[in-house]
């Protein structure tokens, strides 16, 4: 493969460039997960709620998820060079309020300008792979991307782990944001040399920019959330009820927008074509229902392990790192699994998690935190999202029309953080609306209230196989 051409001033090495891309990428997958393992801390130092915890967690996947399509259209726009160093600056610089922080309403504010500044930043990291690359390079660089995307949670759940528990100088959780300041500033200066020169943008491609429908999403996304999160601590005020019916009302009006905009020619957030491709919507719904298990499952699990069983931070992350070493080993690896097994692949990954997120909560069930059958439901529970995941993803994204590719990737890109997103909001609440109704804390309650919320994962997995099932008989 030829490399870039020079330009005055960068460093166009093809292996430099790939190794800054990607460390970004890793280093905003890892604060996804990194601070569920310091929920709880972060919950006693600035006496925090379970609802304000809950925002702590989804304020990143909120502004990520509304952003990410937006975000793909700047790189367009303005550069993929310049927009990524920008979303970089703003990712890092949020890492360094958010560590900062003194009240869990700052943080809460700086996760959400830290989930904008990675909507802006990763989309960017494929556009310029593809730009970069091409042939057997492409391929090997496309390779070490998923490698990324499946190692990014295992060592999430690690590194948050030790950072929380090593308590360095007696900051506490502090340094699962802090870590990104270095980090960020290092690869802010190597991007800026080694990053290629952007083409000059011609200027009619403003009208891509679809800002009201970003509006209309990001107002029913929180009209949505909102009251998931805050209606059970307020003991569902009629403000909460008003609320959802008010997304569902703005949500309409968006699908209206985009697909009156569609017809008149113009460039929607999301294309309505897109949307009625075959498979399309079934894909949507697998997803969505995958990475609602897959937040849910964590958001609760560390709530238990940490505050039911009493577990250090790095035990709960160890605790963790089986379900996603497995999650990330099957994402690789099913495309070699036999021939025969590939129809079945997606409702049995569903099945499996359905039967192994509850057996998750029958082996806590005692308020105890030990046992080979955890281990054993933990690694069925990470084979059987990937399973239900990265098939979904892969097939939706290989029988869309060349033309729609972009459109596609982007849309699938905003529902796996959407999912993640509705899965901390619902059954973060369910858990803790059980814990609360049956009164004192402890290891008893705790395991009561995660039985509950586990029973509800899984009825939620099985809906994804029954759908998987369904669609094979039509």
């Amino acid at each position: 493969m030829p490399a870039p051409s020079k330009t005055p001033g960068t460093d166009n090495r093809p292996g430099r460039l790939l190794a800054i891309v990607l460390a970004a990428q890793f280093m905003a997958l890892l604060d996804v997960f990194i601070v569920n393992v310091a929920v709880p801390t972060i919950g006693a130092e600035l006496h925090a709620s379970g609802a304000e915890l809950q925002l702590v967690v989804a304020g990143y996947a909120i502004t990520y998820s509304v952003l990410l399509i937006t975000g793909a259209r700047l790189g367009d726009l303005l550069g993929h060079r310049r927009v990524y160093l920008a979303g970089l600056a703003l990712f890092t610089a949020a890492s360094l309020a958010c560590g900062l922080a003194q009240g869990t309403g700052e943080l809460i504010a700086f996760r959400l300008i830290q989930g904008a500044g990675s909507a802006v930043m990763i989309p960017q990291v494929l556009s310029l792979i593809q730009r970069n690359f091409t042939g057997e390079a492409r391929g090997r660089a496309l390779g070490l991307y998923a490698a990324v995307l499946a190692t990014g949670a295992a060592a999430g759940q690690v590194v948050g782990g030790i950072l929380v528990s090593a308590d360095l100088f007696g900051t506490g959780w502090r340094p699962v944001f802090l870590v990104n300041v270095p980090v960020g500033l290092v690869l802010l200066a190597l991007g800026a040399r080694v990053l290629p020169r952007d083409d000059a943008r011609a200027p009619e491609r403003a009208h891509r920019l679809d800002l009201p429908g970003l509006v209309l999403l990001g107002a029913a996304v929180s009209l949505l959330t909102v009251p998931l999160v805050l209606g059970q601590e307020k003991d569902w005020p009629l403000w909460s009820w008003l609320s959802l019916t008010a997304a569902a009302v703005t949500f309409a009006l968006f699908c209206a927008y985009e697909s009156r905009l569609a017809r008149r020619g113009g460039t929607p957030l999301i294309a309505p074509r897109v949307l009625r491709h075959p498979g399309m919507g079934l894909a949507v719904f697998r997803i969505m229902a995958v990475m609602a298990v897959n937040g849910g499952f964590l958001f609760a699990l560390t709530l238990h392990v940490q505050g039911g069983l009493g577990f250090s931070a790095l035990r709960a992350g160890l605790t963790f790192a089986p379900t996603a070493v497995v999650f990330g080993l099957v994402g690789l690896t099913w495309r070699g699994w036999p021939a025969s097994w590939q129809r079945a692949l997606i409702p049995a990954g569903f099945a499996l998690a359905a039967v192994s997120v509850a057996g998750v909560g029958l082996a806590l069930r005692d308020g105890h935190g030990a046992g080979f059958w955890l281990y054993v439901a933990f690694a069925g529970v990470g084979t059987g999202l990937a399973l239900g995941f990265s098939p979904t993803l892969t097939r939706a994204l290989a029988t869309v029309r060349p033309e729609d590719a972009a459109d596609a990737s982007g849309l699938l890109a905003t529902v796996t953080q959407l999912g993640q997103l509705i899965g901390v909001a619902m059954f973060g609440t369910l858990f803790l609306n059980r814990l609360e109704s049956l009164g004192a804390p402890g290891a008893y309650t705790s395991s009561d209230a995660l039985l509950v919320c586990m029973f509800a994962l899984a009825a939620t997995a099985a809906t994804g196989a029954v759908s998987g099932l369904v669609r094979r008989r039509r």
